[in-house]
């Protein structure tokens, strides 16, 4: 069923939702390279990828962002389009991170609104001049998509604005985001048209096509995808009240690799994973790693770096000599702090100017020597907000410039224009200090700018007439809420909202002593001189092609419909396990073990009642009344609550925590495991768990006869795992020299004895039947936890090391598709059930069901 968030993805490439006219197809005819090419428009379930056809092609790699790193513009007078390269773009610049040898292929929209006759041409034109696929989408959904969904919605979110009211943010929107999954299908169908599965690695960029894995990862299983986000992602509290969370996550994790400028932007992605879909991560080998369904997804922690040699080409023009010159005269005597930020309301542009005038205020001494030199970028967006941004900006400027400056001095300098390169490139060669005052952004790349220009180039200075052996100065004061902060540890970090320190810092700043400013830069240059954005490249790629190597080692399925789409990675070995050749087996069989886990294999984990239901008591009854039948319940749970939920099955035998206990029928007595009877360790444990249960709310201790366990599945899932590992270490610690095993599992502490374990339990169980001469053709064994695991290695161990000319059919079974040592798996306890039925329906002597609860043979096969 389609969510409600209309994600069905064979809706949406229908176009129903918004009328979307198919994409044109006209890339076969264009393409110079081999590819592949689906015929296609429509986006089922692909089972494999058999229909991929793969052509030897040298390595390449496929960017994909909202826009094409060109620059478009159309001749008045011929009326013929003319593109050339936009050399500002990073995207352009990734390939200095990647083999000579490696194509590149960019997709993505024109920054310019083309005509649909000319599309074909143009499209035509791009992939044979630019290698580039152009993403053309209907003004309406480009409308929706960019301007509404993802500046409306996504921007601020990411920025940690919530729409409270309806003056501050736009509340959500359904048609916007049936918009944004309709560009983010437009924009797969592109990708489609070009993949070479078995060559190509896709990199995907940005906030604008987060549901874009979802639709490549349905089509092909076995695509190599990364992904970076370059906007900040927002703690779990307000990522979470966006309605289509879940899409957006699934969309992420449908890659193979997942890139964050900071390790603070990538936990609170980690927490909402862990809060909304229950998933649990752990480190590898250093790299961050998320367990889902069977596959790795990593995580990438480096921020972007510049492109060095295209600013120093700058720093050589002589029109950047010239207007440094210019404003060094005209600023001569002064301290210039500079600031270059977007007009917008995350800049935190106000803020920086109350400071300076606080500054001023503080400082009257400083009054004729210092200048703030604020260039404003043209604002990305347009609304009530940047409206308002600027109109409080220009107030703030007036009223300070007003009261503190004279004819000849102006204390602050608004420059709202559209900033030439080299002239920028001045103004950065000229500041004392660069501040950079966001109250929320997700990377911001003026730092490193100011930094190189400071630095200078040989060609520069001697256009200047500076000495090369001149050495550098320069500070910077940045926002602690920036994604480049944590990486220039030399900077005088800030908080935006503070006022009065913002003041203080930028007085430290620029009292400084030259000596220490020295310093400062000097560590500064050195780090993004060598994290340039060939590193970053570089380094994703190299990343991404570790994350996808596993791909052709296990066998896919793909579940869920529309955005909640997922793969379901596994062993080739492991399969559904068949009921009726399951049944036939047992048909054949003599001899015959079963056994079963309890919680989450006969009753379902999240059911309230424990309680087995009755079509699994009369499915007991009937297996364990067969003389030919040893039917084992083997569980983590007491022998009181499973003898109780058990009694009507008289014959079954129960090996009760984890075997500590067990008992071959209700009439026989209850084994302990022989092993040494001395819990006096529980006086030690159980005033230490009640310690951690009181400090953690929603925390529990379950108290068994020869274990304790503390659980902690209702308590906040992050404190509840930081506190489960203080405990697990906290408890080895005190427990080093006591018969004892501490165990963490999923969501609990358990101590139980050294020697007790479900997989000894079943290989004394089978090992006595051996003894007595009871050498079982056919066993099945079934559980769904990490416990059981041990069972299903056990079993075959046990079983092999007898010297037996009888061959044994095993079927070891796990409830749910997940990395198991089992060779089968059934989905869900219903299957369990089904399955226990069929074979009860062939058991002698024959069961006799209540009539609302009969089951014919060929219903349950």
């Amino acid at each position: 069923m389609g969510s409600k968030s209309f994600g069905n993805l064979l809706d949406l490439a229908s176009g129903d939702l918004l009328d979307i006219p198919q994409t044109p197809r006209y890339l076969p005819r264009v393409m110079t390279v081999p590819g592949i090419i689906s015929d296609v428009d429509g986006y089922g379930i692909s089972d494999g990828d058999s229909d991929v056809i793969s052509l030897p092609c040298r390595e390449r790699k496929i960017i994909v962002a909202n826009f094409l790193p060109l620059n478009g513009k159309k001749d008045s007078e011929t009326g013929k389009w003319k593109f050339s390269l936009d050399n500002d773009s990073p995207l352009l610049h990734l390939k200095d991170g990647f083999s000579p040898e490696t194509e590149v292929i960019y997709v993505g929209s024109l920054k310019t609104h083309v005509d649909l006759s000319e599309q074909d041409e143009i499209s035509h034109n791009l992939f044979e001049e630019f290698n580039c696929v152009a993403t053309f989408l209907p003004q309406d959904v480009h409308k929706k998509f960019y301007l509404g969904f993802c500046k409306q919605q996504l921007w601020p979110l990411f920025h940690y604005m919530l729409p409270m009211c309806p003056d501050h943010g736009e509340r959500f929107d359904r048609g916007l985001w049936q918009a944004y999954v309709s560009a983010n299908k437009i924009f797969a169908d592109k990708v489609m048209g070009v993949i070479n599965l078995e060559e190509d690695y896709i990199w995907i960029h940005d906030y604008h096509l987060m549901v874009l894995p979802t639709f490549l990862r349905r089509r092909f299983h076995r695509v190599k995808l990364g992904f970076f986000l370059h906007s900040p992602f927002p703690s779990s509290e307000i990522y979470r009240t966006l309605p289509v969370r879940e899409e957006l996550l699934r969309g992420l994790l449908n890659c193979d690799l997942i890139g964050f400028h900071t390790f603070d932007y990538a936990r609170h992605f980690l927490s909402c994973c862990c809060r909304m879909l229950g998933l649990e991560y752990e480190s590898k080998r250093g790299h961050i790693a998320l367990d889902y369904l069977g596959r790795t997804v990593f995580l990438k922690i480096l921020p972007i770096g510049i492109h060095m040699g295209r600013l120093e080409s700058v720093l050589n023009l002589p029109a950047t000599a010239e207007k440094l010159k210019e404003i060094q005269e005209k600023y001569r005597g002064k301290k210039v702090i500079l600031g270059v930020d977007d007009m917008d309301i995350f800049k935190g542009l106000s803020l920086k100017i109350l400071a300076f005038e606080h500054l001023l205020q503080q400082y009257p001494s400083m009054l004729g020597k210092i200048v703030l030199i604020q260039i404003v970028n043209p604002a990305r967006g347009s609304g009530k907000d940047v409206q308002e941004a600027r109109k409080e900006t220009y107030d703030t400027v007036k009223r300070i410039n007003e009261r503190y400056g004279s004819h000849d001095y102006e204390p602050v300098v608004l420059i709202d224009r559209p900033v030439p390169r080299f002239e920028k490139s001045a103004y950065y060669a000229l500041a004392e200090c660069c501040i950079v005052n966001a109250v929320r952004d997700g990377m911001n790349l003026v730092p490193y700018k100011y930094t190189v220009c400071r630095q200078g180039t040989p060609s520069m200075n001697k256009s200047l007439g500076v000495s090369d052996d001149l050495p550098r100065t320069s500070t910077l004061v940045l926002s602690e809420f920036i994604g480049c902060s944590p990486s220039l540890s030399g900077a005088i970090r800030v908080n935006p909202w503070d006022v009065d320190a913002v003041a203080d810092s930028i007085y430290s700043a620029i009292t400084m002593s030259d000596f220490e400013k020295q310093l400062r830069h000097k560590k500064h240059f050195h780090y993004i001189s060598t994290h340039d954005v060939g590193y970053w490249a570089r380094s994703f790629s190299q990343d991404l092609e570790r994350a996808s190597r596993d791909h052709y080692s296990k066998r896919c399925w793909g579940v869920g419909w529309g955005l909640g789409f997922r793969l379901v990675a596994l062993s080739p070995n492991f399969r559904r396990l068949s009921i009726e050749q399951t049944v036939s087996a047992y048909r054949r069989s003599s001899k015959r073990a079963i056994f079963l886990d309890y919680d989450g294999t006969l009753v379902p984990e999240t059911s309230i009642v424990k309680d087995p239901s009755a079509e699994v008591i009369s499915a007991l009854k009937a297996l364990c009344s067969d003389p030919n039948n040893t039917i084992f319940i083997v569980s983590g749970r007491g022998k009181v609550s499973l003898s109780e939920w058990l009694a009507p099955c008289e014959n079954l035998g129960i090996a009760a925590e984890h075997g500590y206990f067990t008992r071959w029928n209700k009439s026989s007595d209850w084994e302990t495991s022989g092993l040494s009877d001395d819990l006096e360790w529980k006086k030690v444990v159980e005033p230490i768990m009640r310690l951690y249960t009181e400090t953690t709310d929603g925390s529990n201790i379950e108290a068994k006869e020869s274990a304790l366990v503390w659980h902690h599945q209702d308590a906040d899932p992050d404190f509840g795992s930081c506190q489960a590992k203080e405990l697990l270490d906290h408890l080895e610690t005190v427990l080093v020299n006591e018969p004892v095993i501490v165990n963490r599992g999923h969501q609990i502490v358990e101590v139980k004895p050294q020697g007790v374990s479900k997989g000894l339990v079943t290989g004394k169980i089978l090992s006595r039947m051996l003894e007595d001469g009871i050498a079982p053709d056919f066993v099945v064994c079934i559980g769904d936890d990490r416990s059981d695991e041990e069972m299903f290695e056990n079993i075959s161990t046990t079983l092999s090391a007898q010297s037996s000319s009888m061959s044994t059919e095993i079927f070891a079974c796990t409830v749910g598709r997940k990395p198991s040592k089992a060779k089968y798996f059934l989905d869900e306890v219903s299957d369990v059930v089904k399955l226990l039925q069929g074979l009860a329906n062939t058991s002698s002597p024959k069961p006799r069901y209540p009539s609302h609860l009969r089951v014919s043979f060929e219903s349950v096969v």
